[in-house]
């Protein structure tokens, strides 16, 4: 099983070799609805949660802060991401409830990574829009799942209530990160859920600025 996509891994780490310093500051503004999806986890004591592409570690540390007797893990294709995300627990003191590891959120396993079977939680915040084949990345995600859990995804939406030169112009800038927003994103996720027996809530925020949605599998 191959963890780690070579070409991917290459280009993310090309990508965020430098932007990872300042990525924080710049993206607080404009990946919105990311602390919404923090707030519905409703991690209890004693589950397991993972960020699919877990970037710098912010969104992490501020879940394991909110759910202090819930056990995090993250992992992410960019090493260079992964270095600033151990940073970043390190500096929170969290290292003893965050687990890190590499890989590819196409094939990952769980066991291999973290020795773990599976999670109650799984969340993926402003990656889909960022994976090639991110499908793929939902449905390994829901693999993943234990039973009665849930998936929670937050990423761009389709600008759908505001005027039509700012989506032109979000969508433009975007692409110069290798950012794609998914106009299909609802319809996916339904047949997903249908395939993996889950359940559906899909929001649009911010007047379609960003879609959230969570999946959660039947026990």
């Amino acid at each position: 099983m191959t963890l780690v996509e070579p070409g991917h891994s290459a280009l993310m780490d090309r990508v965020y070799r430098n932007q990872r310093h300042v990525y924080d500051l710049t993206r607080r503004y404009y990946l919105l609805g990311r602390d919404r999806l923090i707030a519905g986890l409703d991690a209890k004591p004693g589950m397991s949660v993972l960020e699919v592409g877990c970037g710098t570690g912010r969104n992490l540390v501020a879940a394991s802060r909110r759910y202090p007797r819930a056990a995090f893990f993250g992992m992410d294709i960019s090493s260079e991401m992964l270095a600033t995300a151990r940073s970043a627990v390190c500096k929170a003191r969290l290292e003893q409830r965050v687990s890190l590891a590499q890989g590819d959120a196409t094939d990952f396993d769980p066991g291999l990574a973290f020795g773990v079977s599976g999670f109650d939680r799984i969340f993926m915040s402003y990656t889909v829009s960022m994976i090639p084949v991110w499908r793929e990345a939902i449905e390994q995600a829901m693999r993943n799942l234990a039973p009665g859990g849930s998936l929670h995804i937050v990423d761009f939406g389709q600008q759908e209530r505001l005027p039509g030169f700012f989506r032109a112009i979000l969508f433009a800038w975007l692409r110069w990160f290798h950012v794609a927003p998914r106009a299909e994103l609802r319809e996916v996720l339904l047949e997903i859920a249908d395939e993996h027996g889950a359940t559906l809530d899909f929001q649009a925020l911010h007047r379609g600025y960003s879609w959230l949605a969570v999946l959660t599998r039947r026990c």
